[in-house]
């Protein structure tokens, strides 16, 4: 390929990438599994709060339900991307760009929900060291998601077949 210079770039991107979205996954299960213990314990006698939500994290604060979910997803799809990205750095051909492209792609998209939920939860304030963790990741993996994708993007020679 004529474009044999942009692999230790890509392998680099893709390694980065896997450990963040795999640490990213991780904190996002925590946050969840400590939802699912400290959240709201509703009797047959008992009515819900007045500040309860359908989405409730005890830790953080309104956008931290939202934001967890979102980066747990981001993280999954973040780390499948990379197994097929993994893939063309192989082969490094026209035929295992599509897949690594197009997850790449739909795993950048959701990064960038996640990215804006975290800013929204960065104005809200009032969060721990965890979650300040996640907010990092999401936003620093939407940067770098991107320079994977223009990266393998830039290493595309299409053979024309007939």
């Amino acid at each position: 390929m004529a474009n044999d210079q942009l692999k230790p770039a890509v392998s680099l991107l893709l390694v980065l990438n896997f450990c963040m979205y795999v640490i990213l996954a991780c904190i996002g299960g925590w946050a969840i599994h400590v939802s699912i213990d400290q959240a709201f314990i509703i009797g047959p006698e008992l009515a819900l709060p007045a500040y309860f939500r359908p989405i409730f994290f005890p830790i953080g604060n309104f956008a931290t339900g939202f934001f967890v979910l979102f980066a747990v997803i981001a993280g999954v799809i973040g780390a499948a991307s990379a197994v097929a990205g993994s893939n063309h750095l192989r082969f490094w051909n026209y035929d295992s760009l599509q897949p690594a492209l197009s997850t790449g792609l739909i795993a950048w998209v959701l990064t960038l929900l996640s990215m804006g939920l975290a800013w929204k939860e960065i104005h809200f304030g009032g969060r721990n060291a965890k979650l300040r963790t996640m907010e990092a990741f999401s936003i620093i993996l939407s940067v770098t998601q991107l320079c994977y994708i223009l990266a393998i993007h830039g290493g595309n020679d299409r053979r024309i077949r007939m």
